[in-house]
């Protein structure tokens, strides 16, 4: 089998209503590996409010010359020559995002060609994983509203969730409570004040919050602060998770080597596919540290079901458009993870012509 053409399309997914004050739309880039045996894989990175999508696009398609004609099964040598391609420019942004794009499309291509799911092909660990429902709670909802769509994650079988934090401590204190108190002790709960914090104001309301017993405090202070993130990990008896900001596993490697978070979050679109992704996934666990990937879901499941220190799977709903198939939660609240070849999830092409762009 040999690969014929990269083809990619652009969507854009609106919000309804607007999350915050800011966030209008999820845009994603959709990557497709043709071949002449009439397999495609399909492979998408995401941006927002439509930000450089056009940029994007264009970093994807450039990496057309180094996939087309490669044989699926030796997809290897396509990570290796982008890297090095790639190489004067550098190897974070829209380098990553393009290569990842490929390296997704890629993956799926290889799972269909052997009729197995990615997980499979990896070698499975789990056929359901644990997992956290991300969509809402934002700092912009009211505690009433907070409480009401906290409740709904329950109803809907969800275990676990996530709440983001303002940038008032106080507040940030309220809205905790208020979620812990309608979903009771059992339901995990995780928060996310999206790096707005200090070092110090971060300990401080650490330590406030450490009653509600929290699975984890989530990026409290500038992704780019590692030795802060450090501190403030030292500091806390709650987990402090981190790492969706970074690049490569070598970015993972000094988050591990500085001892800066408890709980690792490697970005597939900016490890640069699941290439790279599993190889900050296998640095983790040389450390003892459990990672949990962010967002993506459609293909994250098949890298949690098989990464033996993968702890919990992000469910956001922004993509949901894009795909025929949903989530599916078995009895524990464990997302199952698909058996079907490849990510288990396929655009579904008449989603895809209804939000693409000209």
């Amino acid at each position: 089998m040999k690969i014929t053409r990269l083809r990619t399309e652009v969507v854009h997914i609106p919000f309804n209503p607007v999350i915050g004050h800011a966030l209008r739309s999820a845009d994603c880039v959709l990557a497709y590996l043709e071949t002449d045996q009439g397999l495609v894989g399909e492979g998408w990175v995401c941006t927002l409010n439509e930000q450089r999508t056009g940029v994007i696009r264009a970093m994807v398609d450039s990496l057309g010359p180094l996939v087309v004609g490669l044989d699926p099964e030796l997809g290897g040598t396509f990570s290796k020559r982008a890297w090095s391609d790639t190489g004067f420019i550098g190897s974070a942004g829209v380098t990553a995002m393009g290569i990842a794009a490929v390296d997704c499309a890629l993956w799926d291509l290889r799972g269909k060609a052997a009729n197995m799911n990615v997980s499979r092909l990896i070698g499975a660990c789990a056929t359901a994983v644990p997992v956290y429902n991300s969509g809402g709670l934002w700092a912009s909802r009211s505690l009433d509203e907070l409480q009401r769509q906290a409740a709904d994650h329950v109803k809907a079988g969800y275990r676990a969730m996530k709440v983001r934090l303002p940038r008032s401590l106080p507040d940030a204190v309220a809205r905790v409570r208020a979620v812990r108190e309608a979903i009771g002790p059992d339901i995990a709960l995780m928060a996310d004040p999206h790096q707005l914090y200090t070092v110090p104001e971060a300990i401080r309301l650490g330590r406030m919050l450490e009653e509600f017993n929290l699975a984890w405090f989530e990026e409290p202070v500038d992704a780019t602060d590692h030795a802060g993130e450090a501190a403030v990990a030292a500091a806390l008896d709650t987990p402090i998770a981190a790492g969706e900001s970074v690049y490569t596993a070598r970015d993972i490697h000094e988050m591990l080597r500085l001892k800066s978070a408890d709980i690792l979050m490697p970005d597939l679109q900016r490890m640069g596919g699941p290439t790279e992704f599993l190889k900050a996934a296998h640095l983790a666990e040389s450390y003892n540290i459990p990672i949990s990937p962010h967002h993506l879901h459609q293909m994250s499941i098949a890298l949690v079901a098989a990464i033996p220190n993968a702890i919990w799977l992000e469910y956001m709903p922004w993509f949901d458009p894009l795909f025929a198939d949903g989530i599916n939660l078995d009895d524990e609240g464990r997302a199952i993870v698909p058996t079907r070849p490849g990510w288990g999830y396929e655009f579904d092409q008449a989603a895809v012509k209804r939000l693409r762009v000209a």
